[in-house]
């Protein structure tokens, strides 16, 4: 037993090692400052498109701000699915707002997957102008240097592709502020460190292609290869070897109000995504949070000194882990508050139920839509 326990000691101490050097990782690269980064030079020409369905709780602003970028040659293309789609007069609008940035709203559907959001972006791919293209959800909310801040991580031409992550921001409500400790402190750390070792991933909320590498394994309907295009994203640009590198200080997305099951149900589906997708990286997530090392730092504890010394153990490494996630997100300029540590508790307490939510059951739904990750197999096949 004090072998176990020996070895739980170690386990825990290197889980712990791995989240400071995320965080610190994600401190470097997200540390909050003035965004004026200005355009390069000779500014090469981008186009941004941008699938839209129905109305949300910031559709007004994540539309203009599309109009409101510091960039001097960018075209936007917005796609909609269907033609009574309540965001077309609203899209209409600001499009004539804006006379001098050349815009587009195409309407109509192209199915090539059972992911409705590829299908979205088929039409606005295909009438995109230039060899940068950036795909990016309704809901971000790009800045004014949005275009340069992507462009900056395109840092040889080995880099594929670079990727924001969506930041929790506007939080109204306390699972509002949970989905900020999901977004934030705890899965934008895992991505810098994952890229800062050479594993970079795609995520499909702002993502911005070299429009031929996608071109070379047969344009964007090569996305069809997995039910998510992140997913297959990311395994398209490691066949052919090259990268996706994270921008510094990733962009924000405003969440408004959110209730419980909104949050879960979001994560959840994520989490059965990557369990199909990418099951070598999903596997260890069990281990992702503070219940991991607490409980293996309590049990080491119990066993060789018993259970005074377990209840000083488990409660030092909470302190320790949520002291430095705090710190991040003050860092950061990212949301936080005398509730944010309670956050993160039922964040914590959420993603052991979330990764054998993952393992156990296949189906979900998304944008109204009930799917199943079983459809990745039969997409691929």
């Amino acid at each position: 037993m004090t072998m176990v326990a020996y070895f739980c000691a170690a386990w825990c101490l290197v889980l712990l090692c791995l989240n400071f050097f995320a965080m610190s990782v994600t401190a470097r690269k997200c540390r909050a400052r003035e965004r004026n980064l200005p355009p390069p030079a000779s500014a090469p020409p981008v186009s941004l498109v941008r699938p839209l369905r129905g109305i949300e709780a910031f559709s007004e602003e994540t539309l203009r701000a599309s109009f409101e970028l510091d960039y001097p040659d960018y075209e936007v293309v917005f796609c909609v699915q269907a033609p009574h789609d309540p965001i077309i007069p609203l899209v209409q609008q600001v499009i004539a707002e804006y006379p001098n940035i050349p815009a587009r709203l195409l309407i109509g559907d192209d199915y090539v997957s059972a992911n409705p959001k590829l299908n979205n972006c088929v039409k606005g791919w295909d009438a995109a102008k230039h060899r940068l293209v950036i795909l990016a959800d309704s809901n971000a909310l790009p800045p004014r240097d949005y275009i340069q801040t992507m462009l900056a991580a395109f840092v040889d031409d080995e880099t594929a592709m670079t990727v924001s992550m969506p930041i929790g921001s506007r939080p109204h409500g306390f699972w509002a502020l949970v989905e900020c400790a999901i977004l934030n402190t705890f899965q934008a750390r895992w991505q810098y460190g994952a890229e800062s070792v050479g594993i970079g991933f795609a995520q499909g909320k702002n993502m911005m292609w070299r429009r031929e590498v996608l071109d070379r394994a047969g344009g964007i309907r090569a996305l069809a290869s997995d039910i998510a295009e992140d997913a297959a994203s990311t395994k398209i640009i490691r066949t052919q070897g090259m990268k996706i590198r994270l921008v510094d200080m990733p962009f924000e997305q405003p969440l408004g109000p959110r209730k419980a099951r909104e949050v879960y149900s979001r994560h959840v589906r994520w989490s059965r995504l990557r369990r199909v997708t990418f099951p070598g990286y999903f596997i260890p997530e069990f281990q992702n949070g503070a219940f991991m090392p607490v409980l293996l730092g309590a049990y080491s504890a119990e066993i060789l000194e018993g259970p005074w010394l377990a209840a000083i153990v488990a409660v030092s490494i909470l302190a320790a882990l949520y002291c430095g996630e705090y710190q991040l997100a003050r860092l950061c300029g990212w949301t936080r508050g005398w509730r944010f540590p309670f956050a993160m508790l039922i964040r914590d307490a959420m993603l052991p139920v979330m990764f054998l939510d993952a393992c156990l059951f296949d189906d979900f739904v998304w944008h109204g839509n009930a799917m199943t990750v079983r459809e990745e197999q039969e997409t691929a096949g």
